[in-house]
């Protein structure tokens, strides 16, 4: 693994988001995940802007570059111009592109990430459907969501949701022509090609460990090391 500079430097996030730090603090001051998490946007940034290989192959095998939110707090306060969240952006898109991402606990929920993606959007049209938000997988939604799931259409036809049916109406079946051109604007912007090199390194990481990968997705899921604060 070489290159990672010149790689990195080449993203807009990158090029974008990196003017000169001073080292001020001000991003760390104003971050929220700073405030839960073992996580330091003025460190990352000065230890980027360095250009060390070294540094950056630790970055983008670490749980550090998973926390940020995104929120861009960051980028309203820099002096400098500066914008944390576009370096963060940047780190972990190389992160993806190496197959680093397997290497930390929160860089590997991008599989489930793109379970989501390829089960969801790319096959039904739907970020979230009912029938996906398992009661034993969300146990926060509670005995009331346990007796919907169980009932989901007659709930629906209650609601008059036209729920997996052709036709107009909420939660209706979208036809295969609009799937079609869905799934053409993932592979025509890169977004497919990204999906298939995570699943790739997920099940490179599963089989190392020796699991399939209905058992990673769970492992990916729920693990949880309580070392991240």
């Amino acid at each position: 693994m070489s290159g990672l500079v010149e790689k990195l430097k080449k993203d807009i996030h990158y090029i974008e988001g990196m003017n000169s730090c001073m080292n001020c603090g001000v991003c760390t001051a104003i971050c929220p995940a700073a405030e839960f998490y073992n996580y330091d946007p003025r460190m990352i940034v000065d230890s980027v802007q360095r250009g060390d290989e070294e540094t950056i192959a630790q970055f983008i095998r670490s749980d550090a570059i998973w926390y940020c939110g995104e929120c861009m707090s960051c980028k309203t306060r820099c002096p400098r111009g500066n914008t944390p969240g576009l370096i963060i952006m940047a780190l972990r898109k190389l992160a993806q592109e190496e197959g680093t991402f397997t290497c930390s606990e929160k860089g590997r929920q991008q599989y489930a990430l793109k379970r989501v993606i390829d089960h969801n959007i790319l096959e039904r049209g739907y970020c979230v459907t009912p029938d996906i938000v398992k009661p034993e997988m969300h146990p926060e939604q509670g005995p009331v969501w346990e007796w919907v799931y169980a009932h989901l259409d007659d709930v629906f036809e209650r609601v008059h949701a036209n729920y997996r049916k052709p036709g107009p109406g909420a939660l209706r079946e979208i036809d295969e022509a609009s799937m079609e051109e869905l799934r053409k604007i993932f592979d025509v912007t890169g977004g497919s090609d990204f999906m298939n090199r995570i699943q790739q390194c997920s099940e490179e990481k599963a089989a190392e460990e020796g699991a399939d990968m209905e058992q990673y997705l769970m492992s990916v899921y729920t693990q949880n090391n309580g070392q991240h604060s």
